[in-house]
């Protein structure tokens, strides 16, 4: 299968949480069968139960509370992030190397994805010179102060991406107290409802998917036993 630029991408939403493990063994395979070209590009939209990340870069210091939740090392890049109930976690398995042949250039879409899709929801986001993610800012008396809505971690294998992006809707904001979040201790963690946003995940998702086609690429449902396999899982029309 050569995958051409305007070669549909699937897309297939997981309605219920689904385990870190399960997810990571998942994607693996199906990161080595794109790039054998046994598979087409896929977006995986999911929820995990809480736990924390570690990215290739993560500092054992930032990890104040280590027995709070499960804490999984990642082959992703980036430091320590948190995911759970009410953030979409997006798991991104295109071919980098087509597509874009530069890694930066990848998280830079990714970064205009997130913030394409939250204007469409009235959220007025930005990314930020020299770091990886995307704020919204908020004013306190005289001081401007960036606020992280969007996390993105991404790890290449032969030019296959895995692991993507995940964005606050509606989680515990709490339970980021228990890391750094990507190791930046002075500037805050939010949400869409802490924003006042009326938006849940599913008209993130849509918004997110209109995004994706305006700006990457045209997309398709996937099979429905695209990922049958993830315990817990069943899967929705994204």
């Amino acid at each position: 299968m050569i995958v051409q630029r305007d070669t549909p991408v699937e897309w297939v939403r997981s309605p219920s949480l689904v385990s870190y493990e399960a997810a990571c063994a998942l994607m693996a395979a199906r990161v080595d069968a794109i790039a054998a070209g046994k598979a087409a590009e896929l977006v995986w939209l999911l929820e995990h139960p809480p736990l924390y990340t570690a990215g290739t870069s993560a500092k054992g210091a930032d990890l104040i509370e280590p027995g709070r939740f499960p804490v999984h090392r990642s082959g992703r890049g980036g430091q320590f992030t948190y995911h759970g109930p009410g953030q979409r976690v997006g798991y991104v398995m295109l071919d980098v190397g087509r597509r874009w042949g530069d890694v930066r250039a990848y998280v830079t879409a990714l970064e205009t994805l997130i913030t394409d899709a939250l204007a469409a929801l009235g959220v007025e986001a930005h990314a930020r010179s020299g770091l990886v993610g995307v704020w919204v800012r908020q004013q306190e008396g005289d001081r401007e102060r960036h606020e992280k809505i969007a996390a993105i971690g991404v790890r290449l294998r032969r030019w296959v991406s895995s692991h993507g992006f995940s964005i606050n809707v509606a989680p515990e904001l709490a339970h980021f107290s228990g890391i750094v979040p990507c190791g930046i201790r002075d500037d805050g963690v939010t949400s869409l409802v802490e924003l006042g946003s009326g938006a849940g995940l599913e008209e993130l998702d849509h918004a997110l998917r209109r995004a994706f086609e305006r700006r990457i690429g045209p997309t398709c449902e996937a099979a429905a036993d695209t990922f049958a396999a993830a315990e817990g899982t069943s899967l929705a029309p994204a």
